[in-house]
């Protein structure tokens, strides 16, 4: 991969920007470490000191193309690039001395990335022809839903290692994915692949090491840690062959990284993977020999960014037998990092499953702890596209623009007005009689069912900005709603989740924040950092393998998620009793509606089998 790569027309035009730090680091000799996330459509590095406190970021649109409906790939070339960019723009606009860098840590979305492993070079995963178009697209995104008959197929197995994902392998994981090149690839091409979740991937162009972590294959690739379930390698040799990728299996699963201790090495969050080498240093601008961390899928990198924020909790949300610092106080906090999607993590010293919930998953960020993952398949999103579709988005958008604020804010604003012109005592009030289900990319939890959509009762002919007020609130309370589901899931599974700690630019919605802590009935934290707390956790994972002593070992992740995080804001329930009726009853049209969808489909799938 040559320093200084061209550049490529994308779909998603690459953009600059880069935050300013008011105080410019006037010690060379102050440590530094740099957090490197990749999100769905853009690239992100930030530069920490020793306390914690982000001195740079700066940020690079990165290539996605969609070669059918369904279809979502990228380029580690491309992606690789932006980070080198971001890198580079980071210390130089902020007179940040490279040499003081000790530490890199990475995160990335949970997508599938392949290489040959005879040439270490990106496989095209685009198919029919599977032949590279000078774009190097060898990753295939979470978001792409192309697997649907291999997803069946894999679920149909019945293995015992789908008790770890929620009962069901997603569509959103690795091996679905996997199983699809295998079946559409030439064999010659498929048999030279040898495959890694994106994070992985990272590590390995950073160091040249195999190390993977076992946040990408615990969460995303069936793995199961040694002695969880009598689990020998890891890697089920049952489950591969009763899917048709035995061939995988060959070499103690060398194409998947290996067996721990025999031909691989797996790593818990942050711990040292190996030394930036000489190649990727002068990519990115910095000297070779940088400690480099095991990384971690995006939303897990905002765990570890948000949840050690310092706030002020009653005694209904701490563990009062512990100091208020000490990590069994992050049981009760459901980290919820939301972006295009949301995802929903809890962390509990037991393994605790959930129907529709992803894990648990042992080891992915501290050792002999487990994770569980809910999450919602859009949120983000879902707002952009009921917006976007609405008959009164383009002149909504034209007065955000007139007033120089986002739609969102604007919309946030003329929700109060209509409040006031109305004489309604809440925006809840305004949105009473509208009732929107919006699973319209399927649902990732608590159903696990890609099949769900959307429905809405209370549809009028209204195209006017009023309409698309109440249509936006409404969607909201949907995420709100939904969030809620997933919460009451997994508390009843023996969860004891009593605060969200959010992060993401939905954080930034007062209206949707005080919705989630009314409707959630728990308070919602936000970290200091709103838009960078996964990159700002994925600069914690450098920092801990920056502590690494001679025989490996490292500082434990939560002494420095306690050191580094800082204070955040709290949004408390509200107290209008009228209001939290009308929302418990607008849940239970919610679960109805999650429900009788189910049933309808159901009943006519049961009318018109045989049919077509």
């Amino acid at each position: 991969m040559a320093q200084n790569l061209p550049y490529r027309q994308n779909y998603r035009k690459p953009s600059r920007q880069a935050s300013i730090d008011p105080h410019n680091d006037l010690n060379p000799r102050v440590d530094h470490y740099i957090g490197i996330d990749v999100g769905t459509g853009s690239a992100r590095a930030c530069v920490i000191d020793a306390s914690g406190d982000i001195k740079a970021l700066a940020t690079e649109n990165i290539g996605l193309w969609q070669p059918e409906t369904g279809y979502y790939e990228q380029s580690t070339t491309d992606i690789w690039r932006c980070i080198c960019q971001c890198v580079h723009r980071a210390l130089s606009q902020h007179n940040i001395d490279p040499t003081t860098v000790r530490g890199i840590g990475f995160d990335a979305t949970c997508s599938l990335a392949v290489f040959s492993h005879d040439t270490d070079e990106p496989v095209p995963v685009t198919g029919p022809n599977f032949s590279n178009d000078g774009n190097d697209r060898n990753v295939i995104l979470w978001l792409d839903h192309r697997p649907v008959e291999e997803t069946v197929k894999v679920n149909a197995t019945g293995h015992n290692l789908l008790r770890y994902v929620g009962g069901k392998m997603s569509i959103e994981m690795e091996i679905p994915k996997v199983l699809w090149l295998k079946n559409h690839m030439p064999p010659e091409l498929f048999d030279r692949c040898k495959f890694y979740d994106l994070a992985d991937a990272l590590t390995h162009l950073a160091t040249g090491n195999e190390t993977r972590s076992f946040c990408s294959t615990v969460c995303k690739q069936g793995y199961v840690p040694v002695g969880v379930d009598g689990s020998v390698k890891g890697w089920q040799e049952d489950f591969y062959e009763a899917i048709g990728l035995g061939d995988l299996t060959k070499d103690n699963f060398q194409r998947m990284g290996g067996v721990d201790g025999v031909n691989g090495k797996y790593l818990s969050a942050g711990e040292l993977v190996g030394l930036l080498s000489e190649k990727a240093a002068q990519q990115l601008g910095l000297p070779a020999g940088i400690a480099v961390g095991s990384g971690v899928i995006d939303a897990y990198a905002g765990w570890v960014g948000t949840v050690g924020a310092k706030v002020h909790l009653g005694s209904d949300q701490l563990d009062s037998g512990v100091p208020k610092n000490d990590m069994s106080q992050a049981f009760s906090r459901l980290a919820a990092v939301a972006g295009t999607s949301t995802c929903h993590l809890a962390m509990s010293k037991e393994p605790v499953f959930v129907d529709g919930v992803w894990g648990p998953y042992r080891d992915v960020l501290l050792p002999d702890f487990w994770m569980a993952e809910g999450g919602q398949s859009a949120t983000g999103e879902l707002l952009k596209h009921v917006l976007e579709t609405h008959p009164a988005y383009n002149e909504t958008m034209s007065m955000a623009e007139s007033f120089n604020t986002s739609i969102y804010d604007y919309l946030n604003s003329h929700l109060e007005e209509l409040k006031e012109k109305t004489n309604a005592p809440t925006i809840s009030y305004l949105g009473r009689h509208f009732f929107f289900y919006g699973d319209l990319w399927g649902n990732r939890s608590p159903i696990a069912d890609s099949n769900m959509t959307g429905s809405v009762i209370g549809l009028s002919s209204d195209r006017s900005m009023d309409g698309l007020a109440i249509y936006y609130y409404a969607t909201m309370e949907f995420i709100a709603m939904q969030t809620r589901q997933i919460i009451e899931k997994m508390n009843e599974s023996g969860h004891s989740i009593t605060s969200i700690f959010m992060s993401g630019s939905q954080c930034q919605n007062k209206i949707l924040m005080e919705l989630m802590a009314r409707t959630c009935d728990m308070p919602v934290l936000i970290p200091r950092y709103v838009h960078a707390a996964v990159v700002h956790g994925a600069a914690m994972l450098g920092a801990k393998a920056a502590s690494a002593d001679k025989d490996g070992k490292t500082e434990d992740l939560w002494s420095i998620m306690d050191r580094m995080s800082k204070p955040g804001k709290i949004t408390r329930p509200g107290k209008n009793e009228n209001e939290k009726k009308l929302l418990d009853v607008k849940y239970k049209v919610f679960l109805e509606q999650c429900r009788t969808q189910q049933e309808y489909r159901k009943s006519v799938d049961e009318a018109t089998k045989g049919w077509a």
